[in-house]
């Protein structure tokens, strides 16, 4: 496993590490934070032993300048699977993986919208590459709402080592391309599949586009040609949701 170390802030992204059971070193809360979530969770704290420290305002705009919500709070480091892991993950799956890879997808906000949706939409595992991907930190926590606990996230040296594993497990891979023939609505997802998106300002590498089994788009029908990454990504997977659910 891969460790990283980073911070969090944001009563929902704390909950969500505490509730997913990762290792919280300390939470700093703003002295005289009151409401319910604030209550809950000073109270979940105080039950599990996790040190609190009460610190003015102004501590905690010093530890974050983002929007903290009162709370900060230092966690062990994020733990990340290896390409064996992934391995294990599609043995364990067999024909109902659900893979989704990010070719160096590298804004934060995106990022952690698109674990928000993963894990809402059950994705067993994203794929990022160590180099030229967004950060897993404080914004990608609080963005997700904390869902960066609950998905497995698989770190390789570059996307062809997870592409050419998944053709190994004969997993069908479906890169989202403008220059692809075929909608998402004209394609099955009923079985095993991964999902490639691409960058916000290149999209898919022609490495990666090569490596693909399907391209696929989501159909546009006003003026404007493409959807932000994030939302574009939701619209894949839980089309997927619904061909495998409903």
């Amino acid at each position: 496993m891969e460790k990283e170390t980073t911070q969090i802030y944001g009563i929902r992204s704390v909950m969500e590490a505490i509730d997913s059971g990762e290792s919280i070193n300390r939470v700093f809360i703003q002295r005289g934070l009151t409401g319910a979530s604030a209550y809950e969770l000073m109270k979940t704290l105080k039950k599990k032993s996790i040190e609190i420290s009460y610190v003015p305002v102004e501590k905690l705009n010093r530890l974050t300048p983002k929007n903290h919500q009162g709370v900060v709070a230092t966690i062990a480091p994020i733990k990340f699977l290896s390409i064996d892991d992934l391995s294990e993950i599609l043995e364990t799956k067999k024909d109902s993986a659900s893979i989704l890879i990010l070719d160096q997808l590298s804004d934060v906000r995106n990022f952690g919208g698109i674990v928000r949706t993963a894990e809402c939409a059950a994705v067993d595992c994203i794929v990022i590459q160590s180099s030229g991907s967004a950060p897993v930190n404080g914004d990608t926590i609080k963005t997700s709402s904390g869902a960066v606990f609950n998905v497995p996230i698989c770190k390789v040296g570059h996307i062809k080592d997870a592409l050419f594993l998944l053709k190994q497990f004969e997993v069908p891979i479906y890169g989202a391309s403008e220059k692809a023939e075929k909608t998402i609505y004209q394609t099955s997802f009923k079985k095993s599949q991964a999902i490639v998106m691409g960058s916000e300002d290149k999209g898919l590498s022609s490495s990666v586009i090569n490596l693909c089994d399907h391209l696929i788009k989501i159909p546009m029908l006003g003026k404007i040609e493409s959807l932000n990454v994030s939302v574009a990504c939701g619209t894949i997977l839980y089309e997927i949701v619904r061909q495998k659910n409903y």
